[in-house]
């Protein structure tokens, strides 16, 4: 049984205008996905325990690069450029979504996926469409719903039911968790899931690592 691991140790790799200026594709990443006002970046700061590991912007759309962090070797998290509206070019949009169209379809270590919606604002045709395309790749989804403290304890909880009830008719391994960055709502649940999907990396490792323990390199004669 691994650790849990300390996320307040994940640090910045790398941005990439598209997968081909992306390190190696190899090891487990995790990716966040959501609306362009979602708050993503927020919810990656708040989880790793930093206050400005990925870059916040009052202005929606301002993550125009797939990001990437590292946890650990072989472990890493993924800010996806936000989806949705944005006070940007059509252009600009355009070359964003085929960008995260080919990160999500061709990334082979991509295994899981963290889809991010306003709780007072959830399931846009966007966010149903990212979730559907995650089963039908049978990628395992943790659906955040942000800003949950702007709801009382009540309605949050409500919209947290309705929200599950919606994700089970799609069918598939989705998982719907209350999220609040300023209040840290959620956090422990989202920390418990990426440990949970980099295990099996984690374990891979270790079976490696016992193996050339094992096998020590012999002196030459």
């Amino acid at each position: 049984m691994n650790q849990p691991l300390n996320y307040r140790n994940t640090s910045f790799i790398t941005s990439a205008p598209d997968i081909r200026h992306l390190p190696q594709d190899a090891g487990v990443e995790i990716a966040f996905a959501g609306r362009s006002n979602a708050g993503k970046s927020s919810a990656l700061n708040r989880i790793t325990d930093q206050k400005s590991l990925a870059r916040t912007s009052k202005t929606p759309g301002r993550t125009q690069l797939i990001n990437m962090f590292e946890v650990v070797s072989g472990c890493n998290l993924i800010d996806l450029p936000g989806y949705g509206f944005a006070q940007v070019p059509l252009e600009m949009k355009l070359k964003w979504q085929k960008s995260l169209g080919e990160y999500l379809q061709r990334r082979e270590c991509l295994q899981g996926l963290v889809v991010l919606m306003d709780i007072r604002h959830p399931m846009k045709d966007l966010d149903q469409q990212m979730i559907s395309w995650a089963i039908e790749s049978r990628l395992p989804v943790l659906v955040l719903l942000t800003k949950a403290d702007k709801l009382k304890s009540g309605a949050r909880k409500a919209q947290v039911l309705k929200i599950r009830q919606m994700t089970a008719e799609f069918g598939g391994d989705v998982q719907v968790e209350a999220f609040s960055s300023l209040k840290g709502i959620g956090v422990d649940q989202v920390r418990r899931k990426l440990d949970e999907w980099y295990a099996p990396e984690l374990e891979r490792q270790r079976v490696l690592a016992a193996g050339d323990d094992e096998f020590p390199e012999q002196d030459a004669e």
